[in-house]
């Protein structure tokens, strides 16, 4: 009987069935990272990165539905045509409080 149990401790099967089970763990590993990756295609949720903000190499990945943009900052200061739209005001505690003007007439 001692003979029978040696030749199974031999059967190179044996370790192939351990590699897959390695391959099936690893493969749900990286399942789940998909599944909590915030620019996951399957969820509905619109979703906004920014990647080193305030450098002149941002970027903002925006996710809105299934439609995907990024934006890459050039460096430069951005001007253009505009209104004043209101006032923002940095509170004692470090919050920010926005106050609109008045509808302003054309």
């Amino acid at each position: 009987m001692k003979f029978l149990e040696e030749s199974e401790a031999d059967d190179p099967i044996l370790s192939v069935v351990n590699l897959i089970d390695v391959f099936l763990v690893v493969i749900a590993a990286l399942l789940v990272a998909i599944a909590q990756n915030p620019m996951n295609p399957f969820t509905h949720a619109d979703v906004t990165i920014i990647t080193n903000p305030g450098k002149p190499d941002m970027e903002i990945v925006s996710k809105q539905g299934e439609k995907v943009v990024r934006y890459q900052a050039s460096g430069q200061v951005g001007s253009g045509d505009g209104i004043k739209a209101g006032v923002a005001y940095r509170l004692q505690d470090g919050s920010m409080v926005y106050v609109p003007e008045a509808a302003a007439t054309r």
